[in-house]
């Protein structure tokens, strides 16, 4: 069975040309049986090709289905390489996108580009199924682009809003950034490795010294490119301005594609980070930062799609928090967990946007949870999964990701659970505010079945998700003890959340205190504005990079080079219109001037 891998990727990509070539001819329940029907095909095929490897002893199997190309010393092939990591990364892409592309078969229904929404969501899951199977650097290269692609294409769908074009061109241009550094860092590799398989760049470069400027240079590199892909430090800002696009196209980035990238890479590379550990130490702290900004920026929004895009951020930030200490097997466990429940949240929210007009702000709602009954449980057991609330499957990842960073820094652990208690708050404030208090407008219309199904089987898999953990022990290896027993650090490991949700409900629940009395300060209300904003960090790119630039490209306009190359012009022209007078049409003038030509040669001869 496990031969079959192939098709995995290959049946999203046909169903993308299918849609592409004749999607707008055929009807709409047909483009519906394409798009879904393809990424289904591929996560039953997934599901068996995983059974087969989990039941064959989890030996990693490569699958090389030809040569791509052989330039000089490198030989790339179509090759594919499965092992426990590549299993976990295809279930979950494989299964979250099916569900995604069910529940957008009624969510998209009446879009006017029902064709194309489908046919790049197949390119979107076609492309991380290559990156996640890859067997070589370039495969993998090919993917990460592709999945960029999709990204640019499903972010600015609706492109006739040109703020949802800028939130496109936006992603694209600073995913572009990291891409940069990763292809540097292949670049890098290959000089010195003279190969870019992936189990041979491993194996071989686990001949360098530990520290060196090679693996240090490399890795950083690769850094670069995960910080792009995962919206991270200092390269997250594209993520909150792509909820420009369509709520599954949140959904499926946000759970089970693009920005668990940056997270794949470097553990698929780890072997590499651990001869780094600067770099190492460099991806807890990006973690650390970056899941306590965005975690405080969440707590400000007023949008709804724009809290989880911020939740996204932070939660990423716990995956490079666990992978920068090693916890590698964490990492990837709070990975599936957290497409569960990141999938599970933004179906909801684009269920209570749908049967709400397209409203966002939440504090334009109110009283949902009688009129909405499956949104609100959905919204419930996904807000446990990500404040991480005991017996959830949000739980048992983060708990083993804190606990083994206790083990590592107690002052990461700290500002972990600092992070996990702001979870805890701007998560049931979503929740309390939305689903309860006074109902503000009466929901006019309800879900259809392919919506309502996927969100009843994400909450399952959000509540019981953390029971099919894969054991990746062939795959990483257990470089720390995790802290064991439950004493003070495993007491507020846990309570962490509980007191976020107490506090909470303290102010958006029984309203024993007043969010706006408490911001009602000068400088409290300054702070809000710089969270809302991101920290002011797009502010800081425009003043520092985006205006001189710009001002630089004014100034370039009509340069000293541009006006040589007009003067090299004009002079070539006017040379034209000397040549072109002296072509009036009158044979016998032609003749004469022939002859005295001739004339003059002769008489120049005679007198050299």
């Amino acid at each position: 069975m496990i031969e079959w891998l192939w098709l995995a990727p290959l049946l999203p990509l046909l169903g993308f040309l299918i849609l592409a070539l004749a999607g707008e001819k055929l009807p709409r329940s047909a483009v519906a049986w394409v798009g879904v029907g393809s990424v289904g095909l591929s996560a039953i095929l997934a599901a068996l090709v995983g059974a087969a490897f989990l039941a064959d002893a989890q030996q990693p199997y490569r699958l090389v289905l030809g040569s791509w190309m052989v330039i000089g010393d490198l030989s790339l092939p179509f090759g594919f390489y499965l092992d426990a990591l590549s299993v976990t990364m295809l279930f979950v892409v494989t299964g979250i996108g099916f569900l995604i592309h069910l529940y957008s078969a009624d969510f998209m229904a009446d879009d006017v580009s029902y064709a194309r929404f489908f046919a790049y969501m197949n390119l979107f899951v076609g492309a991380m199924l290559v990156l996640v199977l890859a067997d070589n650097l370039v495969m993998l290269y090919l993917g990460w682009e592709g999945v960029g692609l999709g990204s640019y294409l499903l972010i600015g769908f609706w492109y006739e809003n040109p703020d949802n074009g800028y939130a496109a061109r936006k992603a694209f241009v600073m995913t572009r950034i990291g891409d940069t550094s990763l292809a540097i860092g292949l670049f890098l590799l290959f000089t010195q490795l003279h190969t870019l398989d992936i189990q041979s760049v491993l194996r071989v470069s686990g001949q360098w010294q530990e520290g060196s400027w090679l693996p240090v240079a490399a890795s950083a590199l690769l850094l670069g490119g995960a910080v792009g892909k995962s919206a991270q430090l200092p390269l997250q800002t594209w993520l909150p301005d792509a909820m420009a696009g369509p709520t599954p196209v949140s959904a499926l980035i946000h759970a089970a594609t693009m920005v668990t990238a940056g997270v794949y890479l470097i553990a698929r590379m780890h072997d590499l980070f651990i001869l780094a550990p600067a770099v190492q130490h460099a991806v807890a702290l990006v973690g650390t930062i970056t899941l306590l900004i965005a975690g405080c920026s969440a707590l400000v929004q007023t949008d709804i799609k724009r809290i989880l895009a911020y939740s996204t951020i932070s939660q990423i930030g716990y995956m490079f928090l666990a992978l920068g200490v090693g916890a590698w097997s964490a990492a990837i466990f709070h990975l599936m967990t957290h497409a569960f429940f990141k999938a599970l949240l933004f179906l909801a929210a684009g269920a209570v946007i749908f049967c709400f007009h397209h409203e966002h702000n939440i504090f334009r709602m109110g009283g949902l949870r009688k009129a909405m009954p499956i949104a609100f449980w959905s919204f419930m057991i996904g807000s446990a999964a990500l404040a991480a609330l005991p017996l959830t499957s949000g739980y048992y990842s983060k708990h083993d990701i804190l606990l083994e960073t206790f083990a590592v820094s107690p002052g990461l652990w700290a500002a972990a659970c600092l992070g996990a208690l702001i979870t805890g708050i701007y998560s049931f404030r979503l929740v309390f505010v939305v689903f309860f208090g006074p109902e503000r407008h009466e929901v006019e219309q309800g879900i259809g079945w392919r919506m309502a199904l996927p969100l009843v089987v994400l909450s399952a898999l959000a509540l019981l998700g953390g029971l099919l953990r894969i054991p990746l022990d062939s795959v990483f290896p257990e470089t720390i003890q995790t802290h064991k027993g439950c004493d003070a650090v495993c007491g507020l490991t846990i309570a962490a959340p509980v007191v976020g949700l107490a506090i909470a409900a303290l102010f958006y629940l029984i309203g024993t205190f007043s969010a706006q009395r408490l911001v009602s300060s000068r400088w409290m209300q300054g702070l809000q504005r710089w969270w809302f904003s991101g920290w002011g960090l797009d502010s800081l790119y425009n003043a520092v990079l985006i205006r001189p630039f710009k001002a630089i490209a004014r100034l370039n306009k009509n340069d000293m080079v541009d006006a040589g190359y007009a003067a090299i012009a004009r002079r070539s022209l006017n040379l034209h219109y000397l040549a072109s007078a002296s072509q009036i049409g009158r044979l016998r003038w032609y003749a004469a001037s022939m002859g005295w030509g001739a004339v003059l040669i002769i008489v120049i001869g005679l007198l050299s």
